[in-house]
């Protein structure tokens, strides 16, 4: 007899799993607060609000993480455009953001400050509803999983994969980019969206608020972290990976792979929009950099240095990596990109399981000493 669908989504995580998760949501939803708000700045045990919205915008960058590892560690899909998806779902949350503004805009006008210097009398068609927190939250959605379910029904019904996959998804966020810095295109150019004032009636810049947001980003990356291990470990998961590494054998057996990259794809992309759609408030801006190449190349690099297929190990990537950057680009602002790619290379070259796989084997001969000792 099957199991109710919650509980085979409560079991997909093991004992310890399920108390590191408790320990980070009891970390992130009541230590934090207590230690931003309950403790004076000069406290060594004060958490900064520059330390909130770097962990934050990190928390987002691991959901994306994740939604790499399942279509690359799972179905054997490197893209090298999910920034493109990240980018969507900030910007269609950016709309509902800079339509709070109001009249408190540099131009004390009712469309926004951009609009105005280009000299537009009107809110634009397809701005229509960015006022409305409910139809924001599922634009954010759809938009993402309409340009991925477009885009990968075409490409893997072509059954176009390997290297050919990944250069067109850089071709297509490079073309979005572009598409993106034009005025005309009405998403700000090249300065995209900034100057944000509140969200759902709150200041945005309140501790409060920014508390807010940590919280629902911590929630979601538990949330996502769960849905993933169960979705991995059930048939369909089995089925992916059985594509992943034999497709031609699925196919034999009865299975049509397109459906099932396609599935996975647009979850991925919609992970993405979710995560862009939480960055975007806590860092206060969004722009057409955010699309660009380099920035997709970096997410697969996440993914790489944690371990892929691992779905832990991209978060761990995600967090090396970025806090690794937050350091260079203050100390040594001009060897970041040299250290990316010497850290590319060399988890490539040598660590093929990334930072994941390396503790495993540590793990092992730790065992096998003990074992010899006894």
């Amino acid at each position: 007899m099957h199991k109710p669908l919650t509980l085979r989504i409560l079991s997909s995580l093991d004992g310890k799993s399920w108390a590191a998760l408790g320990a980070f949501l009891a970390l992130a939803l009541l230590v934090v607060p207590v230690l931003n708000l309950g403790t004076a700045e000069d406290s060594a045990f004060h958490i900064s609000a520059y330390a909130i919205t770097l962990i934050g915008k990190i928390m987002c960058y691991a959901l994306v993480a994740i939604a790499m590892d399942l279509i690359w560690g799972y179905g054997g899909i490197l893209s090298l455009g999910h920034g493109l998806f990240f980018a969507l779902g900030g910007y269609a949350f950016g709309m509902y953001l800079m339509r709070q503004i109001g009249r408190d805009g540099s131009y004390g006008a009712d469309i926004p400050d951009f609009m105005v210097f280009l000299d537009w009398k009107e809110i634009p068609w397809f701005w229509s509803g960015s006022d409305s927190f409910g139809w924001v939250a599922l634009l954010v959605v759809l938009v993402p999983a309409l340009v991925a379910f477009v885009f990968g029904y075409f490409a893997f019904r072509s059954r176009i994969k390997g290297v050919y996959f990944s250069i067109i998804t850089q071709a297509l966020t490079y073309a979005a980019m572009l598409l993106f810095f034009r005025n005309e295109t009405g998403f700000g150019g090249n300065n995209g969206f900034t100057d944000f004032k509140r969200v759902l009636g709150h200041t945005i810049t309140s501790p409060e608020t920014r508390l807010v947001l940590f919280g629902l980003t911590a929630l979601f990356l538990a949330a996502t972290l769960i849905f993933a291990a169960w979705l991995v470990k059930s048939k369909f998961g089995r089925v992916l990976t059985a594509i992943r590494d034999a497709e031609s054998r699925v196919m034999f057996i009865g299975y049509n792979p397109l459906w099932y990259k396609l599935t996975i794809w647009v979850i991925s992309a919609v992970i993405c929009g979710i995560a862009g759609a939480l960055y975007v408030p806590q860092v206060g801006i969004i722009n057409p950099s955010e699309m660009s190449p380099a920035n997709s190349i970096e997410i697969a690099i996440w993914v790489a240095v944690g371990g892929r297929g691992t779905l832990i190990g991209p978060i761990i990537g995600a967090f090396v990596v970025n806090l690794a950057k937050s350091w260079f680009t203050v100390s040594f602002p001009e060897y970041w990109l040299f250290f990316l790619g010497l850290l590319f290379i060399v988890v490539t070259l040598m660590l093929p399981q990334g930072l994941v796989g390396l503790w495993k084997k540590l793990q092992e001969k730790n065992a096998s000493r003990k074992g010899t000792a006894a």
